[in-house]
């Protein structure tokens, strides 16, 4: 499994090498047109991602409890940014597949979790006139 994953690495930057050239030979000059403007796309996605990761992660950690599918989705969008600033078609090709991959749906709703409803208090019959939970001491 090892030996696989080294070939891949090894494999990736001839492969974008080689797409590189025949879309060159292909599209001529338009090919640096494509790669600017995937670059510069690429820079927007990861500043957009970065500025909102910090409130996610302090709201979740506030909260109590982690989102997973929230932060694979962070990633999976730093990820895309990343690849897209990669010059090369294969890295494009994997950045768009990437972006739209359908987002996971969350579990818990984004905002406050507000209880609403009436409420009162039920008293037993040691805690009357004792001062007992959601009594004012001052009064």
């Amino acid at each position: 499994m090892r030996g696989v994953l080294v070939l891949i690495v090894l494999a990736f930057p001839l492969v974008e090498l080689w797409g590189v050239v025949e879309l060159a030979r292909a599209f001529g000059w338009w090919i640096v047109v494509w790669f600017l403007i995937a670059a510069v796309l690429g820079i927007a996605i990861i500043g957009q991602e970065r500025s909102r990761m910090g409130p996610r992660m302090k709201a979740m950690l506030a909260g109590g409890e982690t989102s997973l599918p929230r932060l694979l989705s962070t990633f999976r969008r730093l990820l895309a940014g990343i690849l897209l600033v990669i010059p090369g078609v294969v890295s494009d090709v994997f950045a768009l597949v990437l972006l739209l991959l359908p987002a996971p749906k969350h579990t818990m709703p984004d905002g406050p979790q507000i209880i609403e409803g009436e409420f009162r208090k039920v008293e037993t019959a040691g805690e009357s006139n004792q001062g007992g939970v959601g009594r004012n001491p001052r009064a």
